[in-house]
């Protein structure tokens, strides 16, 4: 049974749902079910929110993503039927289909997972380098001048490591060895 506190504990639920979804694929030829998927990957929204005003426009974009996942598991039961439904109406490429905010999720995932290795790999109380990498190598290559530059100048915004861990109610220590 879970710890009452675990409901307080964002990055310790993400840890789970991602867990549970690797021992899925993990246990079976078949696809990934898309409603599990969406709502584990709602679970990131906490470190988003955490990150500070800077990154609103990143929070506002991945929810309508995640929305839209969570929509497309009304009438779709996996991810590849979902993209193979995009492909077979030829909406693949075309904005707002499935599949582009598949592909937007993914990469919030893929930048999260740099994010923390880049802070566990880096001393200090400072996020704007983890970030700044974490950015640079998932995000960066897929944006215009003009993004990179918002971006960058909305690293200077971010909390520190230590207020980032407190708005998400965990102990450094357990986090960040």
């Amino acid at each position: 049974m879970a710890d009452l506190d675990d409901d307080k504990k964002p990055l310790r639920n993400l840890s789970e749902a991602f867990k549970e979804l690797a021992a899925n694929v993990d246990s079976q030829t078949a696809d990934v079910e898309l409603a599990p998927f969406s709502r584990a990957c709602s679970l990131i929204l906490p470190l988003i929110r955490s990150l500070g005003i800077a990154f609103k426009f990143a929070e506002l974009d991945y929810v309508g993503k995640v929305n839209d996942l969570a929509e497309a598991s009304k009438s779709v039961g996996t991810l590849q039927g979902m993209v193979d439904r995009d492909i077979e109406e030829n909406t693949v490429r075309r904005a707002g289909s499935h599949t582009k905010s598949l592909l937007r999720v993914k990469r919030t995932l893929e930048v999260t997972r740099v994010f923390f290795e880049q802070i566990l790999a880096t001393d200090g109380n400072s996020l704007r380098d983890s970030a700044f990498k974490a950015y640079g190598q998932v995000f960066a290559p897929h944006h215009g001048r003009a993004v990179r530059k918002a971006v960058a100048a909305g690293t200077y915004a971010l909390p520190s490591k230590e207020q980032m861990l407190k708005k998400l109610n965990e102990d450094g220590e357990d986090v960040c060895p």
